[in-house]
């Protein structure tokens, strides 16, 4: 091994949407730090960021329904849905923030116009739909959100779905025009090539191999060069673990005391993607049901219009799977890999709660191609096993933890994990992940820099105009952010790409 000790600030691990934005935010706030990013595979967004391995939906709380549940009162929740809007309203700003500092081009090539909407069956579900777009027609993040139950304007909103449509029973749909479709991959090599013109050491085809503490504060870190075989060490003041699935076995390494009683449990997915252009062209628009009794909030089912390397394509999905991978491209080890002695009555408590998603999941691995289109008929009666293809998603791993809820739970979302004087962070999660990279990632900031914040808070501000506000309590701020970040981004109304779609 080489004994060479190269020193850096700052070490991102992982070349994906998080380590792209943090090496972007870093990059405006303290342009003379040197930083450098390792990646075990051989290009930018690859993993989890990558544009198939992801729904793209641009996570705005606008059309998924386990964000807004139905309290025992049958009044609706819809504080997480506030939550997760604002959340993307911050990426929405930064985005056009890079755009207008021409840091990225062509943002058509990475964010597009498209309509976000809800759709229900049975007299429950209606009756609950229209409760929540009532609680959520007050607040200025939701305006413009329709709400119908009639066939007809059904048939005109979602042709191919209306379609040879049989059931009497009762159907009904929000719509929403402000929605996006965001292609994660897109961005993810957008902001690497920014960061390599501005001097960012992207290494390419490394591994990470350890973490550790050194005598004198820093973070050394392990790193085998995969093609030339070379191991070489590098010293950094701060590290961010952003390695998707490959997060917690770093995570665990560093040691810190934070990384304990920390376990993951890994859910891979499956998309149908459509092969006839005919049936692509006859829907336009992300639809979102609601997870049937018993599913995890990821395996919502959704019939989505995406556009991929500037093609509109279609998928529906996510079909959940397992695999003891964490990464598409891990090992089948590493499941068993990540059980410590400190986190494994964590794990198993998680494993006897867990029992109805154990078995939810051996269901959908088991499901053949034939059930598969029997759920997509759900959404398009007149579905043809011959229009469709099956594509593997990303991996994602879900943390388990102990929380008051009790030891193992199962936590839904993104987490920040990092250390007490803030030198190393790593993110944990999945959904709503790359939606909301900017927040999580100003959280990084906020957490690991704390003596900067105050001299950053300005340039903060520049790029993200509502940091620290609330826009649901300042409509008309929100209203000037949403349509100059919609002109910037190419989103406003009849714009020239939308015509050239449509």
């Amino acid at each position: 091994m080489s004994s060479v000790q190269n020193k850096t600030d700052v070490i991102l691990i992982g070349a994906g949407i998080m380590s792209a934005t943090l090496g972007s935010l870093l990059k405006e706030l303290a342009p003379e730090w040197e930083i450098k990013v390792f990646e075990k595979l051989a290009n930018a967004g690859e993993e989890s960021s990558n544009e198939w391995n992801n729904a793209g939906t641009g996570h705005a709380a606008l059309c998924e329904l386990n964000y807004t549940s139905e309290k025992p009162d049958g009044s609706i929740d819809i504080s997480k849905a506030i939550k997760v809007n604002e959340q993307f309203q911050l990426s929405r700003q930064y985005w056009a923030y890079l755009v207008n500092n021409n840091l990225i081009h062509n943002p058509q090539d990475f964010i597009m116009p498209i309509p976000h909407m809800s759709l229900v069956q049975g007299e429950e579900n209606v009756s609950y739909l229209k409760k929540r777009l009532e609680a959520l027609s007050n607040n200025p993040l939701f305006q413009g959100m329709e709400f119908s139950d009639d066939p007809e304007t059904l048939k005109k909103w979602i042709p191919l779905i209306m379609e040879g449509r049989t059931s009497n029973e009762p159907i009904a749909a929000t719509k929403i025009d402000s929605g996006t479709d965001v292609n994660f991959g897109a961005l993810t090599r957008m902001l690497f090539d920014h960061l390599t013109r501005n001097s960012v050491e992207i290494n390419y085809k490394h591994s990470v191999e350890d973490i550790k503490r050194t005598n004198d504060g820093l973070w050394e870190v392990k790193v085998r060069d995969i093609d030339g075989g070379k191991t070489e060490s590098h010293t950094a003041k701060f590290v961010f673990i952003g390695g998707g699935g490959g997060s917690l076995p770093l995570l665990q390494k560093t040691g810190i005391p934070e990384s304990k009683h920390i376990g993951g449990f890994p859910v891979s997915g499956l998309f149908m993607v459509c092969n006839n252009p005919e049936i692509i062209e006859q829907h336009h628009a992300k639809v979102y049901g609601k997870a049937k009794v018993g599913a995890p909030p990821m395996s919502v089912p959704h019939l989505d219009t995406r556009f991929i390397d500037n093609k509109k394509s279609l998928l529906f999905g996510p079909f959940a799977g397992f695999t003891p991978k964490f990464l598409k491209t891990g090992s089948n080890l590493d499941l068993i890999g990540s059980v410590k002695p400190n986190n494994v009555i964590t794990m198993l408590a998680a494993g006897v709660k867990e029992m109805a998603l154990t078995k939810y999941l051996i269901q959908q691995v088991m499901l053949s191609n034939e059930k598969r289109m029997e759920e997509l008929r759900e959404f398009i009666p007149n579905a043809k096993l011959e229009d469709w293809d099956i594509v593997v998603a990303g991996q994602r791993v879900q943390v388990i933890k102990d929380t008051d809820a009790g030891k193992g739970t199962l936590q839904f979302g993104t987490e920040v994990v990092s250390a007490a004087d803030g030198s190393v962070a790593a993110l944990l999660g999945a959904s709503p992940g790359a939606s909301t990279a900017v927040h999580v990632m100003l959280e990084v900031l906020e957490r690991c820099f704390p003596e900067h914040m105050f001299k950053w808070e300005a340039k903060i501000k520049e790029m993200i105009p509502s940091y620290g506000v609330s826009l649901t309590e300042n409509p008309e701020l929100f209203q000037d952010i949403h349509t100059s970040t919609a002109q910037t981004l190419g989103l406003s109304e009849k714009s020239e790409k939308e015509l050239v779609y449509s």
